[in-house]
């Protein structure tokens, strides 16, 4: 086999890529205008949701907790839900994606969001939000969710905290239908029960509200519910066997939004979501990063290689895939084209074996 690695200066990684990220935002969907199929929604995201839950179902063990303010010393038992917190980032990230899509081409599609969160005790603690993407399948009346590229991304912020669980759901309603629709119920009844707790959040966006008291600052006209401008936010909860929804009470507290990191990579992380997820699967230890590339943010893997001191690193920024082995302080660049990341992670596996 032909040699394929050059050895070059300098360090590649440059570490995660904090706050919330530059560029701009993936659009997402908005809502349509029937109603009375908005069931079809719930029908289509299950195969999202079903992933996720697969995903979040790992070990519980903290690795590094987001903050005092969001993470209790000691946890409570989990008991009905009473109130949802959500930090300000998340707050301001579902506020301004729901805005900046309804000026998109897409705007008369519907939109939606996964959050992920903690519970404890009677509150869930809303700590990222994940789109449902620019390779969703939206209409005027549903949205089916890039679920691929949701389980990729719930896996790599999960990185900072593995007790972060799958919350719930927001997504968009066409008109003035702020509560779930019976078609909502349906759907959502068949799978809360495997949320944390069996029970889970969620939100319906409008974009019929009047004018605040101030104008541009957001407000809560009732406890479960906040608007901004014309956009509104409705919250509920739903437990397993319940008959209907209950308002939930909401609370603004200080904190991150912990995939806005995410949002200037998310086109990598949609193309190479379905590869991604499965070498993070067969291989151990693999961990992600947003890195500054070449031009621009860019997603960075790590794979570590086994009784070694040694890793492969991927580097994938727009279409350009880069590979790298990194050994110490000294990093070797792969002469590789090969743009399905697990075949060229196994290209290089193979020309390291052969050397020995």
């Amino acid at each position: 086999m032909q040699r394929i690695l050059t050895r070059i200066g300098g360090p590649i990684m440059m570490g995660w890529i904090s706050g919330r990220g530059t560029g701009p935002r993936p659009s997402v969907g908005e809502p349509g205008r029937a109603a009375s199929v908005v069931s079809v929604f719930w029908r289509e995201v299950r195969d999202a949701a079903a992933r996720l839950l697969r995903e979040l179902t790992g070990p519980t063990r903290p690795q590094s907790p987001t903050s005092s303010a969001s993470t209790p010393a000691t946890p409570r038992a989990l008991v009905s839900l009473a109130r949802l917190r959500l930090t300000d980032e998340v707050n301001r990230t579902l506020f301004d994606e729901y805005a900046a899509h309804r000026g998109t081409p897409r705007g008369e599609e519907e939109t939606g969001w996964a959050v992920l969160g903690l519970r404890d005790g009677d509150e869930a603690v809303a700590l990222a939000t994940l789109p449902a993407g620019a390779e969703r399948e939206a209409g005027e009346a549903h949205v089916r969710f890039n679920s691929a590229a949701q389980a990729l991304a719930s896996r790599i912020v999960r990185q900072r905290d593995r007790r972060l669980t799958l919350l719930g759901v927001v997504h968009t309603h066409p008109g003035s239908l702020r509560h779930p629709s019976d078609g909502d119920y349906r759907g959502d009844s068949r799978w809360v029960g495997q949320l944390r707790g069996g029970e889970g959040v969620f939100g319906i966006g409008t974009a019929d509200a009047k004018p605040g008291p101030v104008a541009g600052v957001a407000w809560q006209p009732v406890p479960h519910r906040q608007c901004l401008d014309k956009l509104c936010l409705s919250w509920y909860a739903l437990g397993e066997g319940d008959r209907n929804y209950r308002p939930l009470s909401v609370e603004i507290t200080l904190g991150p939004d912990l995939a806005n990191p995410l949002r200037p990579v998310w086109g990598e992380v949609e193309e190479h979501a379905d590869r991604l997820d499965r070498l993070a699967r067969q291989q151990a230890g693999v961990t992600f990063d947003v890195i500054h590339g070449r031009q621009k943010p860019a997603l960075s893997v790590k794979v570590p290689l086994a009784d070694t001191d040694e890793s492969v690193r991927i580097v994938l920024e727009g279409k350009e895939v880069r590979y790298y082995l990194a050994r110490g302080a000294e990093v070797l660049a792969a002469d590789l084209r090969e743009a399905r990341v697990d075949q060229g992670l196994y290209l290089l596996l193979a020309e390291l074996a052969a050397r020995d």
